[in-house]
């Protein structure tokens, strides 16, 4: 490109609009999302009246589920804000931040894929504690309860290794102090689905655990939830793995991108550095002040 001024001509680099405008595109749906999911988490803790009190944020002994909506919304925004605004307004601070925030995700999933793959006996161990761990707090929380309901129902399993795992929830454990008529029971999301019934009795787990194993297997699953995982990870392991590399090249496109695009916006920065007689201009939109219309139409960006 060269622009014309008092006589005199001018060689600069231009951004790419194409560039510029993916990216700003892109990001205004991340961040809407990001807005999504931080409403959906605080929905559901003013729901639960959590954040009418905040002290109770630590009163729940087991993971409370609209973590994952926060952080991931919380992630989300920051990404989809520092992207959108740094593309639209050609801010390479912003720009510079978002690359090395997604660069940041990456190298974190990168090391926690290679720690899982040569770690898989303490993985499985932390994965044991965290449902046990989750069990013992079952009906603390109404969201961590539909998550368990839901694990156990869609792999088809009862606690982390077995049904007898649910002997450390205070409901469900068979104790004789224990007064509660789930007494040496498991949750309906460990019983046997008939396709005949349309209504989901929520009392079949009453009393299984007092029956014996064989007796025990009519009635609920009796493989633990981990062993389960592991098997749904083996049988899905193909599409589990083009996922978490689809995911790895959208981050690594991602990152060109800005990078192209804050050497783009720097070049031009360069370029605009005027000759003896006039102002250096940091931006092309300050040197436009001085060019005719004619000339103000060459300077736009490039596709």
């Amino acid at each position: 490109m060269s622009l014309s001024m008092s006589g005199k001509h001018f060689k600069g680099h231009e951004v790419s609009c194409c560039i510029k405008y993916f990216i700003f595109g892109f990001n205004i749906i991340f961040w809407l999302l990001g807005v999504a999911f931080l409403g959906i988490g605080l929905w559901a803790w003013n729901e639960k009246g959590v954040l009418s009190n905040i002290s109770s944020i630590t009163d729940l002994g087991g993971f409370d589920p609209v973590w994952l909506f926060l952080v991931t919304g919380g992630v989300m925004f920051i990404l989809g804000f520092a992207g959108c605004i740094g593309a639209l307004r050609e801010n390479t601070l912003l720009l510079k931040f978002f690359s090395v925030f997604l660069g940041i995700i990456f190298f974190l999933e990168l090391t926690a894929g290679v720690l899982a793959f040569v770690f898989k006996d303490w993985i499985k161990d932390q994965l044991n504690f965290f449902i046990n761990n989750n069990i013992r707090a079952y009906r603390d929380d109404i969201d961590l309860q539909n998550l368990i309901d839901f694990t156990q129902e869609y792999w088809e399993c009862c606690g982390a290794f077995g049904a007898d795992d649910w002997n450390l929830n205070i409901y469900f454990n068979c104790t004789d102090t224990n007064p509660s008529r789930e007494k040496c029971g498991v949750p309906f999301s460990c019983c046997t689905k008939d396709p005949a019934e349309d209504v989901i009795n929520t009392q079949c787990g009453y009393d299984v655990r007092a029956k014996s194993d064989a007796e025990q297997k009519d009635y609920i699953h009796v493989k633990g939830c981990v062993p389960q995982f592991e098997k749904w990870l083996q049988d899905n392991l193909t599409v589990v793995a083009g996922i978490f590399i689809g995911v790895a090249l959208l981050q690594i496109f991602g990152i060109c991108l800005a990078q192209n695009l804050v050497s783009d916006i720097e070049a031009v920065r360069a370029s605009w550095s005027l000759p003896h007689g006039y102002a250096s201009f940091g931006t092309p939109k300050d040197a436009r002040s001085l060019l005719t219309p004619g000339e103000i139409s060459e300077t736009v960006c490039t596709t």
